[in-house]
């Protein structure tokens, strides 16, 4: 009752907000940037609660602190410091000075009106398309685990429920909704993460009889002593690889910059990278933190027909013990993170689709009216394809689905990267190098994904291809920019007819 109790109290909040916020969503910048006047709190936790979501704290923290223990640690801390100080320190003044200048509210409109091309507009628009959609059908998977564990709810129940609430409030309350829903996910995040580790270890005999067993893991892959309680785990270079994709690819993903576009002022900026760092050292750094301790339950845990074991299972196995209210606090937990990176997925996809692909290339809408209308019609449809993507993933044995899901960053974050970032710093861009740019990393990381298929990969890892597909990224704009002729950018834009009065 009292598990039950708590999630109910959690979704009639979030839908609440929902209806408190909808007069905010009435123009196009209101619903998709809530003007634009958003602060420094509010901004940081929206950052920090679309970054990390249920994949982190269920999938990833089981999956590397399973390979790489305590060591693990340093994914949180990589995105705290990469992900989020120095992303706020270095794209956020200039991404909001820059997409105010050019009347710009989304990351294809920017390359459209930076480099002076409707084509590289409506290509970036197809790529997030492409990548963002079906990413989001990764968000219910741990969701449903521990909604299992709890209550023994099934997952098609879990991803209804979720797909439901999420859709309510944002079609209700656009932006500010979600980034007030965010706030309130945040502190239930924060609270939820420090109870759950103390918890967890609490059952161990305490942090040091917890590290002293850890210690006593072995792995006959390494010579090293105590691999999984050690400074760097057993396998530093690809836990740096795992650092650079989870850590650098906020710099390229479009539901992450969004959130520089609507911070009100410079001052905000520096305030909001402050606390969004914070967050991430707690959120990130405990997730991994807690799941570097996996190994403990090796006994315990769900395993494949091979022998491996199953990823996904490891941080629920470690939660089953807990008291029912710890647990009905993680299942509060994984549903804010879910549901907030979940309405930003899909605020962003409808907001793109809409002003980027479908406005004046298929349908002149005319009024910023239909156009607000369109974003929230294509919003359900979003959260709904979302859900189907998710069940037909659970109950078949597609593969390419999941496939798709483990690339999404790379793809995105690798096309996107080095446009964006020589975008805001170089004035001699060229619109060849964007469309290197966009080659090489839907390129490299789709073409590692079909050769891998035939057991050929270039890259070992995802992951791995996807943090080369960042760096290339990053090299490649300057480099073909110096050989090619720079584009004309667009002129500032003038007040825009659909931007909310003074």
């Amino acid at each position: 009752m009292i598990k039950i109790l708590m999630v109910l109290v959690f979704l009639a909040s979030a839908i609440g907000i929902g209806f408190a916020t909808r007069a905010t969503s009435r123009s196009i910048d209101g619903f998709v940037l809530g003007g634009r006047n958003v602060g420094p709190w509010m901004s940081a936790f929206a950052f920090g609660t679309s970054y990390f979501s249920a994949v982190i704290f269920v999938g990833y923290a089981g999956q590397f602190g399973w390979k790489y223990g305590l060591a693990a640690t340093w994914i949180g801390v990589g995105n705290a410091l990469l992900g989020s100080l120095l992303a706020w320190w270095v794209l956020g003044p200039k991404t909001r000075k820059a997409t105010r200048e050019l009347d710009a509210a989304t990351m294809p409109e920017f390359f459209g009106k930076r480099f002076g091309s409707n084509a590289l507009r409506i290509a970036s628009a197809a790529i997030i398309f492409v990548f963002l959609v079906p990413y989001t059908a990764s968000i219910y998977n741990g969701l449903s685990r521990l909604f299992g564990m709890a209550f023994g709810v099934p997952y098609e129940a879990c991803v209804v429920i979720m797909a439901i609430a999420t859709c309510a409030y944002v079609v209700l309350g656009g932006y500010m909704a979600t980034v007030v829903n965010d706030f309130v996910q945040g502190l239930v995040m924060l609270f939820g993460i420090a109870a759950v580790i103390v918890g967890v270890l609490d059952g161990q005999g305490g942090i040091a009889q917890a590290v002293q067993s850890l210690a006593e893991v072995s792995d006959p892959s390494t010579s090293l002593v105590a691999p999984f309680a050690s400074l760097f785990g057993p396998d530093l270079p690809n836990l740096l690889g795992v650092v650079v994709l989870t850590s650098l690819g906020t710099w390229g993903l479009p539901q992450m910059i969004q959130k520089f576009y609507a911070i009100k002022t410079d001052s905000a900026v520096q305030k909001g990278a402050i606390i969004s760092t914070l967050f991430a050292l707690v959120v990130a750094g405990g997730s991994y933190f807690l799941g570097g301790f996996g190994r403990l339950y090796g006994d315990q845990i769900e395993r494949g027909a091979n022998g491996s074991p199953v990823y996904d299972s490891i941080v629920p196995t470690m939660l089953s013990g807990l008291p029912d209210i710890l647990i009905g606090l993680v299942i509060v937990l994984v549903l804010s993170a879910s549901m907030s990176t979940l309405s930003s997925l899909v605020l962003t996809s409808s907001s793109t689709l809409t002003l980027d692909l479908i406005d004046r290339n298929l349908v002149d809408f005319k009024t910023p009216e239909r156009k607000v209308a369109c974003m929230r019609a294509l919003l359900a449809v979003f959260v709904a394809v979302s859900a189907a993507i998710a069940l037909v993933q659970h109950t078949s044995s597609v593969t390419f689905i999941a496939q798709l899901m483990s690339i999404s960053w790379g793809a995105l974050a690798g096309s996107f990267l080095g446009p964006f970032f020589w975008g805001l710093y170089a004035k001699r861009v060229s619109r060849a190098a964007v469309w290197t740019s966009f080659v090489v990393g839907v390129g490299l990381t789709v073409g590692n994904m079909i050769l891998g298929s035939f057991g050929m990969p270039v890259f070992a890892s995802a992951i791995n291809c996807g943090a080369a597909a960042m760096v290339l990224s990053l090299i490649s704009v300057p480099l073909v920019s110096r050989f090619t002729k720079p584009a004309d950018p667009a002129a500032p834009a003038q007040n825009r007819q659909d931007a909310p009065t003074a």
